[in-house]
Formats: structure tokens, sequence, C-alpha cells
């Protein structure tokens, strides 16, 4: 069976006139694509490596792979995560991994959190802000945090994101609209404790427990959040798993990340972030189903924990896919 695999490099993105240095962000590094075709490899599989979306395109006519190891993440619009995707599905091709509609509704994290308030799920209070006058921040607490409405892999998110009053949060959204050309998600910060959970599979999820996210050496960190700069450096970063909170904690988050997933129908594998309050209320942040699979992030660090490889972990993203087509290797 020979499985297509189509991902974007950060090493081939061009940047353009006063793009931020975070433009790329999303990208995976060639030896984060190196070790996922090298697992599926391993696995009894051929790896035909496609590329992006615009190499997808080219080679149409003579693709010729029985499924597709879809981590794309597209380029430009609020859309683009689902650009692998809706081709794939066109052409009635299989594909790992949630469908576009999924990818460009979580993509989108004001359209995601109006969904999850309909469906009772906590996740910090907010508004939309399309310009920075005409604010009404009345019905929110300071700190704010201000961030751009569609982007992932902490893109916008700096020192400067978590403000403290009118005048601060002004000039953010100011900021993200005029570099990021798109509105502001404007919303509570929540001071507390930072965790994400991964979830693998369809009918019956396999829901693993809470990865702790330890900031800059602070298990509870507080002000602290996830940001870019520490994105590009490892080191100001550590997961903690299983985590260091009590079992009723752990199992609510993950049974809070299993509503969202079904909620937004993600498929195959996917990632909940969330804070946990000082008093030990968790709010749900976002969902990726389209999270990283780098051997530094989470799902390699659950795989160690559990005592499978980083392969067999792959293996299980890729096996759920191959059962929903019935497809047999």
């Amino acid at each position: 069976m020979i499985v297509g695999l189509t991902y974007d490099l950060k090493t081939d993105y061009k940047f353009r006139e006063n793009e931020p240095p975070d433009a790329n962000a999303e990208f995976d590094l060639p030896q984060t694509v190196d070790t996922v075709a090298s697992a599926i490899e391993s696995l009894g599989f051929k790896v035909k490596r496609i590329g992006n979306v615009y190499n997808l395109l080219k080679n149409l006519d003579n693709l010729g792979v029985d499924i597709v190891f879809n981590i794309a993440e597209g380029k430009d619009t609020r859309n683009r995560e689902s650009q692998v995707p809706v081709i794939l599905e066109t052409l009635g091709i299989p594909y790992v991994g949630s469908d576009g509609l999924t990818l460009g509704l979580t993509l989108d994290k004001i359209t995601t959190k109006r969904l999850m308030i309909s469906e009772g799920i906590p996740t910090p209070k907010f508004f939309e802000a399309k310009t920075a006058e005409y604010i009404n921040v009345d019905h929110l607490n300071f700190p704010l945090i201000v961030k751009p409405r569609y982007e992932g892999s902490s893109k916008g998110l700096d020192v400067k994101a978590k403000v403290d009053n009118e005048m601060e949060l002004k000039e953010r959204i100011k900021y993200i609209i005029s570099t990021y050309k798109q509105p502001a998600l404007v919303e509570e910060f929540i001071r507390g404790y930072e965790f994400t959970v991964a979830i693998v599979g369809n009918d019956e999820p396999k829901v693993f427990a809470p990865v702790q996210t330890k900031i800059d050496g602070r298990l509870k960190p507080g002000d602290l959040f996830y940001s870019f700069e520490r994105l590009i450096d490892p080191s100001r970063i550590e997961y903690i798993f299983p985590p260091l909170i009590e079992e009723r904690f752990q199992k609510e988050m993950m049974e809070l990340a299993l509503k969202v997933y079904r909620i937004v129908d993600c498929r195959d594998f996917g990632r909940v972030d969330f804070r946990m309050d000082e008093d030990g209320h968790p709010y749900v942040l976002e969902i990726n189903p389209l999270p990283c699979l780098s051997t530094e992030d989470v799902f390699k660090i659950i795989a160690d924990k559990i005592g499978i490889s980083y392969k067999e972990m792959i293996g299980k993203i890729l096996f759920s896919a191959l059962r929903r087509y019935n497809l047999k290797p």
C-alpha cells in the first residue's frame, strides 16, 4: 500500500515584505517530515512525498497512492487547512485526518468558541475586535489576551499579547489587525495552569491523560503563556506526563476534550488545549485537528511514557483512517 504524504516546510516558505517573523510558524521542519515518513515506512508501507497543495495539484494525474497522510497547513486564507482535504475528497482519494469543514471551522477561533458555548463547554469570555475603536469590555475582567482570529502555532502571541488596561488593549488590537490582516480575538486571560489533551481514533477514540506544560521552569505558569518566542526555544517549554494534578481534574479535562472532539467531528487524531484557573476550573482554549507530530511535541512524549514507540503512535493514527475507509493494508 502506498501512502502519500502532504506537508508544508518552513524551509520552503518565502517571506513577503512586512510579514511578521512567525509567518511560517505552522509549517513543519524537514526533520519532522522525515520522521513521520520513516515511521510510516517502518510499518510496512511505501511513502510518496507529495508536499504542499501546489505540488498536489501538479501531480493529480499521476498521484498513485492508496491514502494520503495529511499534515499540510495550506497558505494564506482562513480556509488554508481545508485546501488539501477538499481536493482529495473531491477526487475520492482517502486521507488521514479531519475533513475541510472541521479544519476550517476550528482554525477560526471565534467560530469554534461560539460552537463550544452553544454546547455548554467552558471557554474564556471573549469578544471579536474588527477595529480598535468602539470596544466594550464591560463584561470582561483584565488581564485580557489578544490573538489573531484564525492562526495557529502561537502566531501573534508575544509578551505584549496579554494586556492589563484599555490603552494596551487598543494598541494590541491595532497591531493584530494591521500585522495579520484579520480581526482580533480578545478573551479573558486565565491565570493558573496549562494542559493539552491528545486524542486518537474515531468510533471509540483513545483519550490520553492531559499533558501538563511547564513554562520557563514554572509548573504553575500563572501569568505566563505559550508564546511564539517559547515555541522557537524548546528549552523554555517542558511537557509533564502524566500530569501532577489530582485524577478528578484529569478526568474532567479528558471528558471535555472528547466532547469538543466530537462536537467538531474531528477524525483520526487531534489535540485540545486548556488553561485551568487557580480554583481548578478548566477552560477550553481551542481544538487543533491538525496538531504537530514532531518528536518534541506531545504525541511523542505520550508514546514514550505509555511504553510504545513513535512509529506505533503514528500507526494508531494511520490505522484509524484505514478502518474508517474500510481499507486493509
